[in-house]
């Protein structure tokens, strides 16, 4: 699991294509301080679908920055 604080923009060289999936959400604590906790699940051609694969908790500060990037670039 990670928790992000902050976005850095990355140069990413390759654009692999990415399959589709159900992403879930939840609001969790930790030492006094809330996330916005996001978790995918394996696709169904993965070896156990349905199972949780990457989780992410996002702190009030990276949440805000997200919607600013997502203003600015979509």
């Amino acid at each position: 699991m990670a928790i992000i604080r902050k976005f850095e923009e990355l140069d990413l060289k390759a654009n692999a294509r990415h399959t589709e999936t159900i992403g879930g959400y939840s609001i969790q604590g930790q030492d006094g301080e809330k996330f916005i906790q996001i978790n995918t699940v394996g696709s169904t051609d993965r070896m156990i679908p349905g199972k949780v694969s990457q989780t992410l908790r996002l702190t009030k500060e990276a949440i805000e920055q997200l919607a600013e990037l997502a203003k600015k670039h979509l």
